[in-house]
């Protein structure tokens, strides 16, 4: 069986041969973003694989670590604000069969017998503000067709409805330190923190409709992030804060173990 130290060889050889592939994708252009990072996730996936013993992988976290960092200079790399999601061309909505999901041992429902839901806008911005849903729905809005990215490898097409995140920044006018934004639920806490320049693409939003009727609470409701550019657990649901920050601080995915970047 292979020694931990080549088994460390073998990846950091791996990594070589990515950034190779980079540089030639760089050049060419002919690799679409998905494929290459799919292609990349396979490759080091079958290494790391192939290099497991008996201990299991922990050998390799430190590694792990500094590949998730060069796989997001990768994917800042690939990002555009230019490119634009329609929808898988030959699919259907999903429509109802599309999937849901949450952390609580339920469906979260918004009770508004306690008090009415709004939606906090703060953090490193110059005029923070809470919005009710008659407020968040007379923001400019935008109807999309869209894929939806799982970490699990499906994707699925649905059209929302929402308030594009790039309007709501211009309302709340993000200061100069601002570089992260955290999106915050009341699914038990869960949140997650994007890069700011995904936060603004001309697709991401703040939804609250799916097919043109308001979101059901098994979709998020009463609103929810929602982007073709970030894997799905990145779009957190059940919205109750958006903080704009000067530095990241982490997600319920992506403190324990999923890429924090989780760009598609």
């Amino acid at each position: 069986m292979s020694s931990p130290e080549k088994q460390l060889r073998m990846v950091k050889r791996a990594d070589i041969v990515v950034e190779k592939a980079v540089e030639q994708l760089r050049a060419s252009g002919q690799l679409e973003r998905r494929d290459f990072l799919r292609l990349g996730t396979a490759a080091l996936g079958s290494v790391l694989l192939s290099a497991c013993n008996s201990q299991g992988p922990k050998w390799a976290d430190r590694w792990l670590k500094t590949a998730e960092k060069n796989n997001e200079k990768v994917e800042r790399w690939l990002f555009s604000h230019t490119h634009i999601n329609k929808g898988s061309p030959n699919a259907y909505v999903a429509g109802s069969k599309f999937p849901s999901y949450f952390i609580s041992d339920t469906v979260p429902m918004w009770d508004y017998a306690k008090s009415p839901w709004t939606l906090e806008i703060g953090g490193a911005v110059k005029n923070p503000m809470r919005l009710n849903m008659t407020e968040l729905m007379s923001v400019r809005s935008k109807r999309q067709r869209v894929d939806h990215f799982c970490v699990e490898g499906w994707t699925a097409v649905a059209i929302l409805t929402g308030a594009p995140m790039s309007e709501i920044a211009r309302i709340v006018q993000p200061t100069s330190d601002a570089q992260y934004v955290d999106f915050v639920s009341f699914d038990k806490g869960y949140h997650e923190s994007w890069d700011i320049e995904s936060a603004l693409h001309p697709q991401t939003m703040i939804a609250y409709a799916k097919e043109d009727v308001l979101l059901s609470p098994a979709y998020g409701a009463p609103a929810r992030v929602h982007s073709p550019v970030k894997l799905g657990y990145k779009n957190t649901k059940y919205l109750t804060q958006i903080m704009f920050m000067p530095k990241r601080n982490g997600g319920y995915w992506s403190d324990i173990g999923y890429e924090w970047y989780g760009g598609t």
